[in-house]
């Protein structure tokens, strides 16, 4: 039977995929393709990758400043493996147009947003209805308890955060950080950035990832570790119930993704990852509390759902 012209090339542009994608990670650490949604730029192009394939990462989500050159030459340079967020100094004139210039650059979402103003303040009101227009998600890091003497906190004030959800439905909103999943458990009370011990049902986080549609949750660095590290009874359940609402990130800074150099660079308060990958952590922990159909959603599924990606 003949193959036709368009047959052809797709055929041509599939072979050359998955022979890349053989190339890149010819045995899969966690026995499929991981996209990590969270993923800090490098100071060298290479580190990026280094640590990517180290941890057993195919693909990337990173986290980039404006309409970043180096974000959109790896992207070029690895399509179809690396795609980019973009932030800005939001407290500063112009931030809105930088941001759209940054989408119109290729950026998919907004973020990490991590600054010291409120987080239904008037600076980010204008990004989430910047973000419901141009249709990119954004991510949001939320801590009112500072890590050391002199950090101050950032996007304080989640437990208002309930109204922004209302107010900004057409806003896909990614939570993010301490205060993010500390309020899994219903006793918090921002008495510390990394609380421990068992969690009581009924968290705020719990709750808002149940009731709004427009609420994602970021699993990455020391924060949603250490609260799916707590309880292994509620970790699992968690999972279960909100499966197509929370994505795999690492927000590791080790240098190899094997734990080499500082995982949780300027943190002392999460010293329990020192010498470890944050990105393998998170990974390990979560196959260990899921099927193997909700481990793919958190680490592949959900991501591209979320960012839109093909």
């Amino acid at each position: 039977m003949p193959v036709s012209r368009r047959e052809f090339v797709a055929a041509v542009a599939a072979t050359a995929i998955a022979r890349d994608a053989v190339a890149l990670n010819a045995a899969p650490l966690w026995g499929g393709p991981v996209i990590d949604c969270h993923f800090h730029l490098r100071a060298d192009p290479q580190s990026n990758l280094t640590h990517m394939d180290g941890c057993g990462v195919t693909n990337a989500v990173i986290l980039a400043r404006d309409a970043d050159r180096e974000a959109s030459a790896l992207q070029a340079k690895y399509p179809g493996r690396i795609v980019w967020a973009a932030t800005t100094d939001i407290t500063t004139p112009g931030a809105e147009t930088r941001l759209t210039q940054a989408v119109k650059a290729g950026a998919i979402g907004f973020g990490e947003l991590t600054f010291h103003v409120e987080a239904d303040g008037p600076a980010l009101r204008r990004v989430y209805a910047l973000a419901a227009e141009l249709g990119v998600p954004v991510l949001v890091h939320f801590q009112e308890v500072p890590h050391y003497d002199g950090e101050g906190a950032w996007e304080t004030g989640f437990k208002r955060f309930e109204a922004m959800l209302r107010k900004y439905p057409r806003t896909c909103f990614i939570g993010h950080a301490d205060a993010f999943w500390a309020n899994v458990d219903a006793g918090y009370h921002e008495e510390a950035a990394y609380p421990t011990g068992p969690i009581a049902r009924g968290g705020l986080t719990d709750k808002l990832l149940g009731d709004y549609g427009n609420l994602f949750g970021d699993l990455s660095a020391n924060s949603g570790n250490n609260a799916m590290s707590r309880d292994p009874a509620f970790t699992k359940d968690f999972l279960a119930r909100h499966q197509d609402k929370l994505i795999f990130g690492s927000d590791c800074s080790c240098t190899d993704g094997k734990g080499a150099g500082t995982s949780q660079a300027n943190n002392p308060a999460a010293s329990r990852l020192a010498g470890k990958c944050v990105a393998r952590e998170t990974l390990t922990l979560l196959r260990a509390s899921t099927s193997a159909d909700v481990f793919k959603k958190l680490t592949w599924t959900n991501g591209h759902t979320l960012f839109r990606l093909p």
